[in-house]
């Protein structure tokens, strides 16, 4: 697992915390770890490459439990929401739903998060290791008229892979017809569930949200799927790595900006031109002007992984960024890595070139180049085409 630093202390008396899921994972024989304030499985007896790997081929399924799931109830709830981030959060139709980040008044990203327009309010999805502070900043922020509810009374699933949409149309017929970032509500196995065809792995695959009183019984259901095996941590973090994806606290925090970490696309044109959000000004000058340094996907050489924190160099040895994830990739066959560089070697690159870099890995620099993100081909639903 790339990110064992992403642990908080847990409850008021330091004892860790647990999902709904916990004694499920023990019984299922997982190697549990504290992550985030939690005891959860970083493992199953599958391993972790083997549970990668099934991911990619079938399905897995996660407990993502330990994640905050927040309700916005409010006529202008939209509006309130988009004075702390700089994403479109109006112009969401019902039944949509969006990655954004909460910043600060340096552009920086206090956490990052998707936000769903149910119909009647909105439902977000936060950082398990933010979650707090997420609350009391938005309790802050927010007008009065605003309402917000933490549901700590549902659990979070996540079903991913390419045999998810089979699976879950068997125990809850309609949700095939979503397509990637669209969500709905539904029933399965008698508990009312809201579901949304999204993940964290680049695979086509829906988070569940199921309350906890249920949610074993769910997980279960989907368990007891020929296609389904339950996935720990550890995979979780190399799919995503794969993916291109990032990790709060590690690939982006208080310190990067949407734009530094290569999530311009996530600031739409209104937002833009029109501000209105914390470090409007940081985002749009760098925007107009191109940032100082942009997180890139890394490709080693070699078969030695650049682990987090590993400095990277240019071609005539000068220090010009640092890993911020990495290890070896089981679907791409060898080590990746994503970090920040200098904005000017931040081309992709082929060894031998002038963008060609290096990664000081036990003293040593050895050959890497600036790499194409995704490192593996997305299989997100976005509907037939014609």
């Amino acid at each position: 697992m790339n990110n064992p630093s992403d642990t908080t202390t847990g409850d008021e008396t330091g004892s860790m915390l647990t999902t709904p899921l916990h004694a499920l994972q023990v019984a299922l024989g997982g190697k549990m770890v504290p992550f985030a304030g939690y005891e959860m499985a970083v493992s199953f007896p599958l391993g972790v490459m083997g549970e990668h790997n099934h991911t990619r081929a079938r399905a897995g399924l996660f407990d993502v439990s330990h994640m905050g799931q927040v309700r916005l109830h409010g006529d202008n709830a939209a509006t309130a929401l988009e004075s702390l981030l700089p994403g479109d959060i109006q112009g969401l139709a019902p039944g949509a739903m969006r990655y954004s980040q909460l910043t600060n008044d340096q552009g920086g990203i206090i956490d990052d998060l998707m936000v769903t327009n149910t119909g009647d309010h909105l439902f977000l999805v936060v950082n398990g290791a933010n979650k707090v502070g997420d609350l009391d900043h938005m309790q802050s922020a927010l007008p009065g008229a605003i309402t917000i509810e933490h549901c700590t009374e549902h659990a979070l699933l996540a079903l991913q892979g390419p045999a998810a949409v089979s699976v879950m149309a068997r125990l809850a017929p309609g949700v095939e017809a979503l397509v990637f970032m669209t969500a709905m509500a539904v029933t399965i196995g008698g508990a009312d569930c809201y579901v949304s065809r999204s993940g964290y792995t680049g695979e086509d695959g829906f988070e569940i949200s199921v309350p906890n009183s249920a949610a074993e019984n769910v997980a279960r259901a989907l368990l007891a799927e020929d296609e389904v095996e339950a996935i720990g941590l550890g995979a979780r973090d190399s799919l995503r790595l794969e993916a291109g994806l990032c990790l709060h606290g590690h690939d982006i925090d208080t310190t990067t900006t949407p734009i530094e970490a290569a999530l311009n696309w996530s600031v739409p044109k209104r937002r833009r031109q029109d501000g209105g959000f914390p470090g409007a000004d940081v985002i749009q000058a760098q925007l107009r002007d191109g940032p100082a340094r942009k997180r890139v996907g890394i490709l080693p050489d070699g078969r030695a992984p650049a682990r987090e924190g590993t400095i990277i160099q240019d071609a005539n040895g000068v220090d010009i960024g640092a890993v911020t994830s990495g290890g070896f990739g089981p679907s791409l066959g060898g080590p990746l890595a994503m970090g920040y560089v200098v904005a000017e070697h931040a081309t992709l690159g082929q060894t031998g070139t002038d963008s060609a870099l290096g990664l000081v890995v036990r003293g040593k620099s050895l050959p890497a180049r600036v790499a194409k993100m995704p490192f593996v081909p997305a299989g997100y639903f976005r509907g037939q085409s014609n």
